[in-house]
């Protein structure tokens, strides 16, 4: 399923796979902690890892709200990550310019939810070669993300990871309706992005919101239902965190967690 993902661990464990690191990408020494730390943990349960950072965090609803710390600077502190751990890496591009410099770095292009039906941005990414991870618009049904993959395939691009995370519900709350991960898996494997389902945006403050005491409940949901992957942010200090702090996990609880879906994957595995 994920087996051309440059060194991919695990991979024949029969286990869904983890998209985990933090938010954004706020300095050297963090993204490496929290990358060794959950590196340890998914060596030990068995379970394929990606590190997550963003670059760059061009999606904010203020003007004064953190966005990076330069683009060069955090891609290369991605690429030390991949480099020194021998794990793949994945981070999320905004702008056609974008694919071809992150390509450099990173082994997973992922597109944000907003821009997924962004085409020339899709081609961009297809076009580098390297996997794209496509993130369900909040807007969008899930047969309509065939249309997202199908971009990506006709661009010469075979390696597609769909990524659902939640549907807007009213104005400041979304929900996720489980239906989708099978319907969608008949175009691509599906990421269960827990925690940014978990959000609450457009809040009056210009700061998005999010209920992280439900994480495990929408990642107990996601594997039951059948999700190849779950895509968790985390961080050590999710209160001061720069980016998306309101509903990251504190990486102290992840491991209990990703125990508890070890336990469910084995179940509904052994009732297919």
């Amino acid at each position: 399923m994920i087996d051309n993902i440059p060194n991919i661990k695990n991979n024949d464990s029969n286990n869904f796979f983890l998209i985990a690191g933090p938010c954004a990408i706020e300095g050297e020494e963090m993204a490496f902690e929290i990358a060794e730390k959950i590196f340890d943990i998914t060596n030990r349960l068995k379970i394929p890892f990606i590190f997550k950072g963003s670059f760059k965090k061009a999606n904010r609803s203020r003007i004064d709200s953190f966005t990076g710390i330069g683009d060069n600077k955090a891609l290369e502190i991605l690429k030390k990550v991949g480099k020194k751990l021998n794990i793949p890496t994945i981070t999320d591009i905004h702008e056609i310019k974008d694919a071809e410099l992150a390509a450099k770095y990173v082994d997973v292009l992922q597109i944000p939810a907003f821009l997924v039906r962004q085409t020339d941005l899709l081609v961009a990414a297809a076009k580098t070669g390297k996997h794209v991870s496509l993130k369900k618009g909040q807007f969008m049904s899930p047969e309509s993300m065939s249309h997202a993959v199908k971009k990506i395939k006709d661009s010469g691009n075979n390696n597609t990871i769909i990524t659902e995370r939640g549907s807007m519900f009213g104005y400041q709350d979304l929900i996720v309706d489980f239906r989708g991960i099978p319907a969608m898996k008949e175009f691509a494997p599906v990421v269960l992005d827990v925690t940014h389902s978990l959000q609450q945006p457009n809040q009056s403050s210009g700061v998005t919101g999010g209920r992280p005491e439900m994480i495990e409940t929408i990642a107990k949901a996601g594997i039951a239902t059948g999700a190849d992957g779950i895509f968790i942010e985390t961080h050590f200090d999710p209160q001061n965190a720069k980016s998306d702090g309101a509903n990251m996990l504190n990486i102290n609880k992840l491991e209990s967690l990703l125990e508890k879906l070890v336990i469910i994957r084995k179940a509904t595995n052994s009732i297919k």
